[in-house]
C-alpha cells in the first residue's frame, strides 16, 4: 500500500498546499493515513511517501512520524509494517528529532535503496544492516556474517522485528518492502 502524504495533504487541507506545518495540519494527515491503513485491514507493509512535501516542521513530524509509528508499534494498533520514501534534506532534522525523543527508528527507501533512521543502538544498526545486505536471512546466516551466536542472532532479529523494522517472511527476516529473492 502507498500513501501519497502530498496527495493526503492536499486533500485534507488545501489542494494548493505542500507543506507540512502546524500540529493540526499534522494531526488531521495523520488521521487521514490512519483511516486508510484501516480501510485495507489487512497486514500489509505500508509506504507513507514524502516526495510531494516540500516542507515539514517539528510538530507535523511528531503528529506524522512519530505517532504513526507508535500506533503501529503499539499490540492493538495499526496492522502490518510502516516503511517511508521521499524523505529530503529538509525533512531529515525533524524527523530525526521526533525519532529521538520517542526512542523510535523508520526505514526508508531512496532509489531501491533501504536506509535506517532514529534510535537504534550499534548492534541493532548492525544486525539490520546485514538483513538489509544479505536478506531475506535466517539467524544462523546473521550469526556467521556478524560473529555471533546463534541465540544472540535470533535475540538481535527479534527485537528488530518487534520494532517493525524488519519482518519474517516464508524466506526469512527482511526489511520491510524488500523485493522477495530472485525477482
Amino acid at each position: 500500500m502507498h500513501i501519497d502524504v502530498g496527495t493526503v495533504l492536499r486533500g485534507t487541507v488545501c489542494d494548493l498546499y505542500s507543506n507540512l506545518v502546524t500540529r493540526p495540519t499534522g494531526a488531521a494527515v495523520r488521521s487521514a493515513i490512519e483511516q486508510q491503513v484501516i480501510e485495507i485491514g489487512a497486514s500489509v507493509v505500508t509506504t507513507i511517501d514524502f516526495s510531494q512535501v516540500n516542507l515539514l516542521d517539528f510538530s507535523c513530524a511528531d503528529e506524522i512520524v512519530a505517532k504513526l509509528l507508535l500506533r503501529y508499534a503499539s499490540d492493538d494498533g495499526l496492522p502490518g509494517f510502516l516503511t517511508f520514501r521521499g524523505i529530503h534534506e529538509g525533512h531529515i532534522d525533524p524527523i530525526e528529532t521526533v525519532l529521538e525523543r520517542h526512542a523510535l527508528a523508520l526505514v526508508s527507501w531512496h532509489e531501491g535503496a533501504a536506509e535506517l533512521f532514529g534510535h537504534v543502538d550499534d548492534e541493532e544498526r548492525r544486525c539490520w544492516e546485514a538483513v538489509r545486505d544479505h536478506g531475506p536471512v535466517w539467524p544462523d546466516a546473521i550469526a556467521r556474517l556478524l560473529s555471533m551466536s546463534d541465540a544472540d542472532a535470533t535475540l538481535e532479529l527479534d527485537r528488530l522485528r518487534g520494532r517493525r523494522l524488519i519482518m519474517r517472511r516464508d524466506d526469512g527476516y527482511a526489511v520491510p518492502g524488500a523485493a522477495p529473492r530472485g525477482t
